[in-house]
Formats: C-alpha cells, sequence, structure tokens
C-alpha cells in the first residue's frame, strides 16, 4: 500500500501556488487596504491610537461636514467645475482628436508628446508661470482661472483616447456613406462618432474625475475665492481628526465608482481593456 507522502504533495500543488497567493495577498493588503481604512474611519465617531479600529462607530462626523456651509460650498463648486470643465473639454478637444488622428503634418508626434511630457513632471512649475500669465490678464482667483486649469490638466485623456478610437475607425465605412449621397457632416454623425462614442464617454469620465480631485493649481490660481473639496481637503486634514478627513474622501470616491459602474453598464466590461494606439 503506497503512503501519501505530504513533502511530494506540497512541492506539487503547495509550492507552486504558493508564492502565487502570497504576492496577491501583498497586492490585496496594499491596494484595498487604505481603501477599507478610510471607509472605517468615515463612519467612527472615536478613533485615538494605537487601536487599530475605531473605539465607536456613528455618522457624527457626516452630520459635521454637512452641517458646515463653506464645505458644502467646496463641495459644490467641485462638481460645478467638473462638469463645465468636462463640456468645454468635449468642445474643444475632441475636433483636435479626430484631425490629430486623420491628418498628417510636421510635429504631430512631438505635439502628442507634449501632452505626455506636461504630466510628466511635477505641475507647480507650470503652475507657477500660469500664474505669471493669470495675473496679467485678471485671471487669479475668477471661476474662468480655475476651469482653464482644470482643462489643461485633464486635455492628455480628452485627445489622446478619443484620437485613439478615430484612427481605429475604417475609413470604407465613411467612404461608402458619401458614396450613397450623405455629405460629410452627416458621415461624421452617423458613422464616425457612433463608433467612437465609447472612447468619448472613457475621455469624459476621466475628465470628470481629474478636475474633481484637481488640487495644486486651484489653490494656486483660485484660493481663497474659489474652494473645491480637493483644496478644502488640506484644511480638513490640518485643522480636524483623520475622521473628517475619510468623509471627504468617501464623497471623492462615491463619484468614481457610480461612473465607473454607469459607463461599465452601458458600454460593457470590455470598455476599458482596448488601450490607446496612435
Amino acid at each position: 500500500m503506497k503512503y501519501l507522502n505530504p513533502v511530494r504533495i506540497y512541492r506539487s500543488f503547495g509550492g507552486k501556488y504558493l508564492f502565487d497567493v502570497m504576492i496577491f495577498a501583498v497586492f490585496l493588503f496594499f491596494f484595498y487596504g487604505p481603501l477599507v481604512n478610510t471607509f472605517t474611519l468615515a463612519f467612527a465617531d472615536q478613533y485615538q491610537v494605537p487601536h487599530v479600529l475605531p473605539t465607536q462607530f456613528g455618522v457624527a462626523w457626516w452630520q459635521y461636514i454637512l452641517a458646515q456651509d463653506d464645505l458644502m460650498v467646496s463641495i459644490a463648486n467641485s462638481f460645478i467645475i467638473a462638469v463645465i470643465a468636462t463640456v468645454l473639454s468635449l468642445l474643444v478637444c475632441i475636433p483636435a482628436a479626430y484631425a490629430l488622428a486623420r491628418f498628417d503634418f510636421k510635429g504631430k508626434s512631438f505635439f502628442m508628446f507634449s501632452f505626455l511630457l506636461s504630466n510628466a513632471f511635477p505641475k507647480i512649475g507650470l503652475y507657477t508661470a500660469l500664474g505669471i500669465l493669470f495675473y496679467r490678464f485678471q485671471l487669479m482667483g475668477t471661476l474662468t482661472g480655475v476651469i482653464i486649469v482644470h482643462i489643461l490638466n485633464t486635455m492628455i485623456f480628452m485627445i489622446w483616447i478619443p484620437a485613439g478610437s478615430f484612427q481605429k475607425i475604417q475609413r470604407q465605412q465613411e467612404e461608402a456613406a458619401r458614396d450613397i449621397g450623405a455629405g460629410p457632416i452627416r458621415t461624421f454623425f452617423k458613422i464616425t462618432m457612433p463608433q467612437a462614442i465609447p472612447a468619448i464617454a472613457v475621455a469624459a469620465m476621466y475628465t470628470f474625475l481629474g478636475s474633481l480631485e484637481e488640487a495644486q493649481g486651484t489653490l494656486l490660481v483660485g484660493f481663497p475665492e474659489i474652494k473645491t473639496m480637493a483644496t478644502s481637503m488640506y484644511s480638513v486634514i490640518l485643522d480636524y481628526p483623520p475622521m473628517a478627513g475619510a468623509v471627504f474622501s468617501v464623497i471623492l470616491i462615491i463619484p468614481t465608482l457610480l461612473l465607473l459602474w454607469l459607463c461599465r453598464k452601458i458600454f460593457g466590461k470590455d470598455l476599458f481593456s482596448g488601450g490607446i494606439s496612435l
């Protein structure tokens, strides 16, 4: 009778998957750990170090945050600015994305690379240069100045993603529509645009979320007249216990989750897996 050898079993199965399980566990801890901690603190009334978990749960800090007029104004400002920046970015960047995808011209590659270059380094230098220009044109402390900063920060999403989608659309379909009498405008809105809508929706989502989270440029250009959730987060972290900051973080996370779910629901689960090619 043959006996089972535990060492052989471990080497055959356990040893093969143990490393993968450990890597996956580390990933779960570092990725979901901060989120779990944030949601835990957001619904804590009392929390003191060195306790791992809050000593008392409740919604007292939610009531306190929602009762502060200044903080509620910053929340409203964030969503208003994000909507305006997204709409204006769509109007400005979609034609530019189409032109970059369909026309070749000298310096096109450098122009596309410049969007990546501006996001590859700390933006405080860019904001300082913008501040000098904004002072000259009296845009400091104005809603217009803040919206311009938000659009500049999110142009990479609104140009790169739709441009990649426009480039993948087969021109034979547009030519077929033109052959049966459709004009260029009708061809664009009936043939080209519907196929690019999923990518444009993703770009708009990233633009909206990026506007909600933009802090440095808003703080430099708009403070103290224009306050958003991202800029108010600094004072909340400095002046309030960590539970208040966690409440603000959850308020910022909720729109992200809703938009991701909505895009996945409307356009399918493969929406974010297509990548970008130019």
